[in-house]
């Protein structure tokens, strides 16, 4: 799971990414500029994001965000605990909200329940699509009651297609999601894992479900229709 964390204070960005490293991959954005890009990616499964930020303030992110059609789950973290402020927050798109100072455990209750709400239950460690399964516990993927040998970022890569059946995922952002922003690669990557990843299902007839969008990227489906 990836989680962003929008807040200008180094010192409490740091704090929230240590309470939650057991449970998410962490991105941290320091103002509000920054934080609309990243999150505008739409590769990340929670976003927190502080009210307060130079540059744009949390409720500026989140509209733009919002109207840019990115639904990422999002947490607004403000020193205010005013009735109106929460209000404003929520009819800008906001999912929840955390007065700081807060207890990590509250915060963690808050990201588990954010999570369960958008992806399903957060202790369920299996995936499964019609029968292929993926423990994500141990990273095993298994179709019937054969185990799939897959390398790691092919993994990664069905994992996020079975996240988001049924939604078409850009080359870009798989790209930022699996190999990361900083990656010194190209997007052609993906190209190359999602040609093995198919390989690799083709044994069992389901490299058909991975539909390709010529140049925009792939889709994970039940129709089966392959290529468009």
């Amino acid at each position: 799971m990836k989680l962003l964390i929008i807040e200008d204070d180094h010192h409490l960005s740091d704090t929230i990414k240590e309470t939650a490293q057991s449970l998410f991959e962490t991105t941290q954005a320091f103002d509000g500029e920054e934080g609309l890009f990243l999150a505008a990616q739409n590769i990340f499964d929670v976003i927190i994001l502080d009210i307060m930020l130079p540059h744009l303030n949390g409720y500026e992110v989140l509209e733009q965000l919002r109207a840019q059609h990115v639904t990422t789950p999002v947490i607004m973290l403000t020193a205010k605990d005013g009735i109106d402020d929460k209000i404003h927050g929520f009819k800008k798109g906001a999912d929840d909200y955390l007065v700081k100072p807060f207890h990590r455990e509250e915060l963690l209750l808050r990201l588990e329940a954010l999570v369960r709400r958008s992806v399903g239950d957060f202790n369920d460690q299996t995936l499964r699509f019609l029968n292929l399964q993926i423990n994500t516990k141990n990273n095993q993927v298994s179709i019937g009651d054969e185990v799939l040998k897959l390398s790691g970022k092919q993994y990664d890569l069905l994992e996020y297609l079975l996240n988001n059946r049924n939604t078409i995922l850009t080359k870009e952002q798989i790209f930022d999601r699996i190999w990361g922003f900083d990656s010194e690669t190209s997007t052609t990557v993906v190209e190359v894992y999602a040609s093995n990843l198919r390989k690799n299902l083709k044994k069992y007839g389901y490299d058909k479900y991975i539909k390709t969008f010529r140049g925009l990227g792939y889709m994970l489906t039940e129709s089966g229709d392959g290529d468009e």
